[in-house]
């Protein structure tokens, strides 16, 4: 089969790969039919993510069809359409128990990262049964990859982490894919205001469209003064960091307003000061969070149910043999203006 193949930092290539096989009664191998990139394998190509090694396949999203199952697995049978989630889970050990998946003992986000992933034409998925989705008939599998990861992700770590509420302020720093998807899901709960802050016009024009209440270029400087303006000087409930870098968690802390909460959502590659000289009366809350995907099923019946829609957050398509190109696009956002690549077999 081809897939797409890290090879250390800076380094992919599109090549011939040897067929995944089963390799536990759980586990079910599914033929992907769509995929996309995440911010995430960005990331593994910068070298901020130390477990993924050389030679692994990337990629933890996708929809596809089962084409074998192992004898344990209950749930699906070949020639099911599933939705993949990027998390995989046991569903047995203490974490699981949690609904923290994200530390499965066994799992956890191990697909294009510890073992291999879906930007290739069959992947391997342990724990079938608790780590893939039945795709219900006529529903649109477009708007389902996104479903895969970024919009759990949004919700799980953002909003939910945010502590969003209805009437509460919320400022989403960073309006790339997983903010969009914060800003779409934190509109659940009815907040009074919804501030989008950026460096790109064109992606805080979108998150206009989305249903931001204020839009805020921060490269000026000023964006604490402009969120202070928007809030009578009181700052937000809810500042959810959705980039990654040490300046927009610090512009998160300087948002927040006493009682309120960040949350974290961002891949940190780098150190991060926190300024509890500023900080400690404030009565603030920070969270952390790797997504656990316990928000999937609902949010399936949600885009079903077409209150929501995820597919708004793709941008370009393109097909497998193309996903060089893909990269090249995504990564290139500021000026391809890309949120969202779909990838189709």
């Amino acid at each position: 089969m081809k897939a797409l193949v890290y090879q250390g930092p800076g380094r992919k290539a599109y090549q011939e790969h040897a067929n995944p096989t089963i390799n536990a009664p759980t586990d079910a191998i599914v033929r992907v039919t769509r995929t996309t990139i995440c911010g995430t394998d960005l990331h593994i190509l910068k070298g901020d993510v130390p477990s993924c090694q050389a030679g692994r396949i990337l990629g933890h999203e996708g929809v596809g069809v089962i084409s074998e199952v192992g004898t344990a697995v209950s749930t699906f049978k070949a020639g099911d359409r599933v939705l993949i989630s990027c998390i995989s889970a046991c569903g047995k050990c203490l974490y699981c128990r949690r609904l923290m998946y994200s530390h499965c003992t066994s799992g956890g986000w191990i697909l294009g990262n510890t073992i291999d992933g879906t930007q290739a034409e069959l992947v391997r998925i342990p724990h079938a049964d608790n780590s893939l989705y039945p795709i219900p008939a006529g529903a649109d599998e477009e708007a389902l990859v996104m479903l895969s990861d970024i919009l759990p992700t949004g919700f799980e770590c953002g909003v939910l982490n945010g502590k969003v509420q209805p009437g509460s302020t919320v400022a989403i720093v960073g309006s790339g894919p997983i903010g969009l998807a914060a800003l779409l899901t934190a509109q659940f709960y009815s907040p009074s205001q919804i501030i989008m802050i950026d460096l790109d016009d064109n992606r805080l024009a979108v998150a206009q469209r989305f249903g931001a209440t204020s839009i805020v270029n921060s490269s000026d400087g000023k964006a604490v003064a402009a969120v202070m303006a928007l809030t009578a000087q009181r700052g937000v409930d809810a500042a959810i960091e959705a980039v990654g870098i040490p300046a927009t968690f610090e512009l998160c802390t300087q948002l927040v307003a006493p009682g309120g909460t960040v949350a974290n959502i961002g891949v940190h590659g780098k150190k991060v000061d926190l300024h509890l000289e500023s900080l400690w009366d404030r009565n603030i809350s920070i969270t952390t969070r790797l997504v656990d995907t316990v928000s999937t099923p609902m949010l399936l019946s949600t885009v079903n149910a077409h209150r929501i829609d995820p597919k708004l957050l793709i941008t370009h398509r393109f097909k497998f043999d193309q996903i060089i190109e893909a990269y090249e696009t995504f990564g290139n956002a500021a000026q391809s203006r890309a949120l969202k690549v779909l990838i189709e077999a």
